[in-house]
């Protein structure tokens, strides 16, 4: 399990979401987040996951996107996208709007999703999770 965010603890509300990291230079931009579940909503969390990626089917800058489990509440999601500018369009999107959310993700997530803005550095894509 995560620990929790600086001054949250998991029966105190947040705010959902955290994102860290710089924008970066210009090239291809990811982000690595990993979500940290009440043990009670992991069904719930299943359930936003599958929310999310029907958001980013319409998002022409959506690259990859994957949803995995770490373990038992602990899940991830990671996303590509070609450049700053359309990162920046996902935010502003569907996905976005269920991590804006305060509510649900207080109901369903421990501490906040931690979203770390990454640089895509190398890739190999030869196969992928079916589809929900």
């Amino acid at each position: 399990m995560t620990e929790p965010a600086v001054g949250t603890t998991a029966d105190e509300r947040h705010r959902g979401v955290v994102m860290t990291g710089p924008e970066g230079d210009e090239g291809v931009k990811a982000f690595s987040i990993l979500i940290e579940a009440r043990p009670d909503t992991t069904e719930q969390v299943r359930t936003m996951l599958a929310d999310i990626l029907r958001c980013v089917q319409d998002e022409p800058a959506t690259g990859p996107w994957y949803a995995v489990q770490h373990g038992p509440t602990t899940f991830a999601i990671f996303e590509v996208f070609p450049d700053i500018a359309g990162r920046r369009a996902h935010v502003e999107g569907g996905g976005g709007d269920i991590f804006r959310d305060v509510e649900r993700m207080n109901a369903i997530l421990a501490v906040p999703a931690h979203v770390q803005k990454v640089d895509v550095l190398m890739s190999k894509q030869v196969f992928t999770a079916p589809q929900v």
